[in-house]
């Protein structure tokens, strides 16, 4: 991807900054010369010490992330409240709440761009998504606090796109992986290593994984598009993914055979699994136990069910093309992976 540069010597903002997604924006636009100020949970010392402004600020506190706004050429508003398991409110305060901050700030402050991170669970019905594009409507009664409220937030980011004013754009990347993650692929490693993984449902179903390059090349295109041609991509979502659909169950073997890892053999049904969902919400909410349960409505079909999505819009409204081929992926994050994640590494 060639690199696109702002001439406006104002900064950008980056929500998000010490997550994987979030923190791998802010260090292309620093490799770029970029102006960053971040927002971040946590202290981010490779930021800050090639020039990030890094200010911790929770996104509940929607005065504060309203003032992170003011100067910015271009917010990337990365940040969000994830996971299986909370409560509501929890989940709304950041991602509903904090992001119709990040909304006010930018008109308030006249910030001209506003590249919003979605998810493709948005869509959630339940059933297979196979090859879907952008014309599928939100989900209704998403068993799950996480997508419900982005679904949400990104109906607020793209309803305020405005022709003479703020352009925005939501991105919808879809299981993101590669060196730096820390969340999605070494969890899958640690269940199977712990041998708390099952296979759910027939094991045939593909879904879409998205390598960590081609999401920021994602989020830095929609930014372009809406500096070069804001009437081609203002006001709408996209799906990105690498474009390469995988068998979920065979690539997560693969990948445990290339680990040194047992296999994952033991089956559930579908049916079953979402029984054991529907049960452990209940006795997480009864009890109020801590931590996520280990099996929910909603982890169950996304283990079983296909998801995977059109990413034409993508391609011709920003030019987007999967610039890492899962091949290519993977073996970067072995690479990677072996040496801070294996024992004895």
């Amino acid at each position: 991807m060639a690199g696109f540069s702002s001439n406006d010597d104002a900064p950008v903002l980056v929500t998000g900054g010490s997550g994987f997604v979030g923190g791998s924006i802010a260090r292309r636009l620093l490799d770029q010369g970029r102006k960053v100020r971040v927002i971040c949970r946590s202290q981010v010392p490779g930021l800050q010490a090639r020039g990030a402004e890094c200010i911790r600020i929770d996104l509940g506190d929607t005065g504060a992330v309203r003032e992170a706004c003011q100067g910015m050429a271009t917010v990337f508003h990365v940040a969000a409240k994830v996971g299986l398991w909370g409560r509501y409110a929890g989940f709304r305060a950041v991602n509903v709440e904090g992001t119709q901050a990040i909304i006010n700030g930018c008109r308030d402050f006249e910030v001209p761009r506003l590249v919003f991170t979605s998810s493709p669970s948005v869509i959630f019905t339940g059933s297979d998504l196979a090859g879907v594009d952008e014309s599928l409507p939100y989900g209704e009664q998403i068993p799950a606090h996480y997508p419900a409220t982005k679904a949400i937030a990104e109906a607020a980011v793209l309803e305020a796109d405005d022709r003479a004013g703020l352009r925005t754009v939501a991105l919808r990347p879809h299981l993101v992986w590669g060196p730096g993650d820390t969340n999605l692929v070494p969890r899958v490693v640690e269940r199977a290593r712990r041998g708390r993984l099952r296979i759910v449902g027939s094991g045939r179903n593909r879904v879409d994984l998205t390598y960590i390059d081609n999401v920021v090349d994602a989020h830095l295109l929609a930014e372009q598009t809406l500096v070069e041609r804001p009437d081609c991509g203002g006001g709408r979502a996209y799906f990105i993914t690498n474009g390469e659909p995988v068998e979920l169950w065979t690539w997560i073997n693969d990948l445990l055979s290339r680990l040194g890892i047992p296999k994952v053999e033991k089956t559930i049904s579908l049916r079953t699994a979402r029984r054991l969902g529907a049960g452990c919400e209940c006795l997480w909410a009864a009890l109020r136990l801590r931590g996520e349960p280990p099996m929910t409505r909603f982890v169950a079909s996304e283990l079983a069910k296909d998801h995977w999505f059109s990413i034409e819009r993508a391609k011709q409204d920003l030019q987007y093309m999967p610039r890492v081929p899962m091949d290519a992926g993977l073996e970067l994050f072995l690479n990677q992976f072996e040496q801070t994640h294996l024992p004895g590494a």
